[in-house]
């Protein structure tokens, strides 16, 4: 009986495992799905929380921080462009949306969203009862 070399070179089997889809690391709306937080763990061992979309009023003093470190960190001095060579959002801007913040088109907005990140935090030191760093 002749096998087939089709049936020869893949084997016989079907790729893609038991026929789960693999969930993606990077959530294509900006940030990390929960399987790429996991993976991060896996890897690095890092402790990586999903993005505070909350508002103001609603977070804990810790959110704030968080928030507001973030938004400082990546907005403050951007390290690339808020859109690509076709117009799009750069994974920097979308990382944005993964925090309940409007996706920056422009450096401006950039430059809003990290006075945001500032006044958040100023608003988490005043929480703890302590004078906030000068910027």
């Amino acid at each position: 009986m002749a096998v087939s070399s089709a049936t020869k070179k893949s084997g016989g089997r079907k790729s893609g495992g038991k026929g789960r889809k693999k969930q993606p690391l990077k959530d294509p709306r900006g940030g990390l799905t929960a399987a790429g937080r996991a993976w991060f763990k896996e890897k690095e061992g890092a402790s990586l929380k999903p993005g505070v979309t909350k508002s103001e009023r609603e977070m804990t003093p810790d959110e704030m921080r968080r928030k507001g470190s973030f938004l400082r960190r990546h907005f403050a001095n951007p390290r690339g462009p808020m859109k690509d060579e076709e117009g799009e959002p750069t994974r920097l801007a979308l990382s944005a949306h993964a925090w309940g913040e409007p996706v920056p088109k422009t450096m401006a907005d950039a430059k809003k969203l990290a006075a945001k990140g500032a006044r958040l935090l100023e608003k988490y030191q005043a929480s703890k009862g302590k004078k906030g760093p000068e910027w």
